[in-house]
């Protein structure tokens, strides 16, 4: 189950960093327009943040501090940077989890999910679904603009 776990966030890493090189230009990443309220940069930025966080730091020690403000904060970061923070991401996701056994995955993730006990393999799957909706919102953002 881990192999496949880890597959899964190396294919969506994957489809982030095409996501962001399809944008037209760097300015096009940063453009929020009506309704629209997260640019495709910054909801980039925030799905680095989120697994660095709980995958990185809560499970790998990593030592990475989040600061998740900035995450919707931030302007203008170079595309090239985010890409190598996309690579980064998918490096340590991929040596993080594949130190974890087939049975750590029925114990209780270190920290509480929305003040719920939850399981590692639920808030893997978690990570996995909000990635994904995420990565849906920078498709649509992309192809609006």
């Amino acid at each position: 189950m881990i192999p496949t776990i880890i597959h899964l966030f190396e294919r969506e890493l994957a489809a982030l960093k095409t996501q962001i090189n399809d944008y037209p230009d760097e300015q096009s990443l940063w453009l929020i327009k009506g309704d629209i309220k997260n640019s495709g940069g910054n909801l980039c930025l925030h799905l680095i943040g989120n697994l660095n966080h709980f995958i990185g730091t809560i499970l790998g020690n990593t030592g990475y501090v989040r600061q998740r403000e900035a995450e919707f904060s931030l302007k203008n970061v170079p595309r090239t940077q985010l890409l190598q923070d996309i690579d980064a991401t998918a490096t340590m996701v991929r040596n993080v989890l594949e130190k974890l056994s087939p049975e750590q995955l029925a114990d209780n993730f270190p920290i509480p999910k929305h003040d719920q006990i939850v399981s590692m393999a639920y808030m893997l799957l978690h990570l996995l679904t909000h990635f994904n909706y995420h990565l849906g919102q920078i498709n649509y953002h992309r192809r609006l603009l």
